[in-house]
C-alpha cells in the first residue's frame, strides 16, 4: 500500500463493485438510500445554523463550494447541488465515479466529480462544506484522512462527518443482522475500524477543528432512521476550525 494515500484499495474495490446498485432503492446500498433523509435533515440545520440562513431558503448553498468525499455515486452530492452549491463529489472507487456523472447527466445537473483519495485534492483548492459520510472508518489512516479534509476545508467553512460507533449495537445491527441477513453487502463493516464520538472529535482536534454538535442516528422501526440525542449505533458531527 503506498503510504501518501488513505485509500483501502480493498474497501474501494468492495464498493466499486456495487457502483451499478447504487441508486437502486432496493439494491445493495438500500441501507444509505435509507439513512440519507436524515443525514440530510442534519446537514440543512448546520448549515442554516452556521450561516445564518433562511429554513426555507431553497438554495441555501447558492455562491459557495462542496465537497463530498467518499461520494460514491453521488447519493448525497446531488442534493448538494440542488441546494446551490458548486458540488465536487471525489470517491476512491472509479466505478462509482463512472456511475455519478452517468446520473448526474440523467437528471441535468452540473456536478464534477474526481476519482481518487483526499489527498489528491490541489493545494489552493478549498471548500465552504466539506462532508464526509460513512466513509472514516473505510480508510486506510483516518487521522490523515481528517487531516486531508481540514486541509480542503475554506476559512469560516464548515464540516460535517457521519459514522458508526463502535459499540455492541452497532455491532449487532450493521454486521450480526445487517449483513448476516444481507441487508447491507457482508464485507462492508470491519467493526474494530469504527471510531466513537470521542475518539473522531480527538481526530478533528488535532487539525485544528473543534466540534460544534455531535448527534446520534438511531432507527425507529415507525420511521426508519432519525436524528436522536443516542449516539450508539451511528453520529453525525459538525466541525469548524478553531481560528481562521
Amino acid at each position: 500500500m503506498n503510504a501518501s494515500t488513505t485509500v483501502d484499495p480493498a474497501e474501494a474495490a468492495h464498493f466499486g463493485t456495487l457502483a451499478s446498485e447504487w441508486w437502486d432503492p432496493k439494491g445493495s446500498s438500500a441501507m444509505l438510500h435509507r439513512l440519507n433523509p436524515a443525514r440530510l435533515a442534519y446537514l440543512r440545520q448546520a448549515v442554516d445554523a452556521h450561516w445564518g440562513g433562511d429554513p426555507r431558503a431553497r438554495r441555501p448553498l447558492a455562491g459557495r463550494r462542496a465537497l463530498d468525499v467518499g461520494c460514491g455515486a453521488g447519493l448525497l452530492t446531488e442534493p448538494l447541488a440542488r441546494l446551490g452549491a458548486d458540488a465536487l463529489g471525489l470517491d476512491a472507487a472509479p466505478e462509482n465515479i463512472a456511475v455519478a456523472r452517468h446520473h448526474a447527466d440523467g437528471q441535468g445537473l452540473n456536478v464534477s466529480y474526481r476519482a481518487g483519495g483526499v489527498e489528491t485534492l490541489g493545494e489552493d483548492e478549498r471548500f465552504d462544506l466539506v462532508v464526509s459520510m460513512e466513509v472514516v472508518e473505510h480508510v486506510a489512516d483516518p487521522a490523515a484522512f481528517v487531516g486531508g479534509l481540514a486541509r480542503a476545508l475554506a476559512p469560516g467553512g464548515l464540516m460535517i462527518l457521519s459514522t458508526p460507533n463502535r459499540t455492541p449495537l452497532s455491532r449487532l445491527a450493521l454486521i450480526t443482522i445487517g449483513e448476516g441477513l444481507g441487508m447491507v453487502p457482508r464485507g462492508t463493516h470491519d467493526w474494530r475500524k469504527f471510531l466513537t464520538p470521542d475518539e473522531l472529535t480527538g481526530l478533528l482536534g488535532r487539525v485544528g477543528l473543534t466540534a460544534t454538535d455531535v448527534r446520534g442516528l438511531g432507527f425507529s422501526p415507525a420511521r426508519g432512521f432519525v436524528l436522536s440525542d443516542d449516539v450508539a449505533l451511528d453520529y453525525l458531527v459538525t466541525a469548524v476550525r478553531v481560528k481562521d
